[in-house]
């Protein structure tokens, strides 16, 4: 599975449960022409969850105190502001640019390399930007919704996306760090694999409740993602002619018993 913080299939768990507040477009036939090969590739991407994923981020749950959890999340969100800080400089959001980038630097130095959210208390808050926003934002189109091996939903776009955002994340550069080609690896994949172990953690119950509310769970996680990304690139004020009635994914979702 991706590490990192553009982990595609992580983020579509937090996005599924909060369908209800975001705008969303409707999946007409032609957004899934590759339908058959999603399904597919969805399939072996849950057995690799249900089979490595999950089981790892239950036992890092165990053995990670809460606040060593939440200071893990905070140095890689921290590392995250440099991707954020560039995609709002290359959509021209200066003042939002400038504000990554006043985060960057008081949770490095004050918050002890990010472990400490400091800057939130200050009030600079967290902004979520990425390249796959910064080419919508330009105007590039998202193409067909696509699943990708252990990458989980995106798009065209999204995969040009992931590759900026891999560019753009210090880890990617840990040779420069080390002289020792061994020694980057090493570091590399084992900041990755803690990232992704405490992703996963974070998303245990966010994907469990997505799970159950879906009767096709193919169907709306897609919708998640699409609604998610086409809330993002439009920062929130989705053009009404682009809005649909969320009545329209009714038939994604099991029926609530009332208890």
């Amino acid at each position: 599975m991706q590490i990192g913080k553009t982990n595609t299939m992580l983020n579509i768990f937090g996005a599924a449960v909060l369908l209800g507040g975001c705008a969303t477009t409707p999946v007409a036939d032609s957004q899934d022409p590759w339908e058959g090969w999603n399904r597919k590739v969805q399939t072996f991407n849950d057995r690799f969850d249900d089979y490595l994923m999950k089981p790892v981020a239950r036992g890092y749950r165990w053995i990670t105190p809460s606040f060593v959890d939440t200071g893990v999340s905070n140095f890689f969100g921290n590392i995250g502001e440099v991707r954020v800080l560039i995609n709002n400089a290359l959509q021209g959001k200066l003042l939002m640019a400038g504000m990554d980038g006043a985060r960057f630097l008081v949770n490095t130095t004050a918050g002890l390399g990010g472990l400490f959210d400091v800057a939130s208390e200050i009030d600079l808050p967290r902004h979520k930007e990425d390249f796959d926003q910064t080419l919508g934002y330009w105007g590039v189109e998202p193409g067909p919704y696509l699943v990708l091996p252990f990458l989980g939903p995106s798009s065209p776009r999204g995969l040009f996306g992931l590759l900026g955002d891999t560019a753009m994340n210090p880890i990617s550069y840990t040779g420069l760090y080390f002289t020792s080609a061994w020694t980057s690896r090493a570091v590399s994949g084992g900041l990755g694999a803690l990232n992704a172990a405490d992703l996963r953690a974070d998303n245990l119950e966010n994907e469990k409740i997505a799970s159950e509310a879906a009767l096709d769970r193919y169907a709306f996680f897609r919708a998640a993602y699409i609604s998610q990304r086409h809330y993002l690139v439009h920062d929130g004020n989705v053009p009404p002619e682009e809005e649909f009635n969320l009545d329209d994914l009714d038939e994604t979702l099991s029926p609530v018993t009332p208890y």
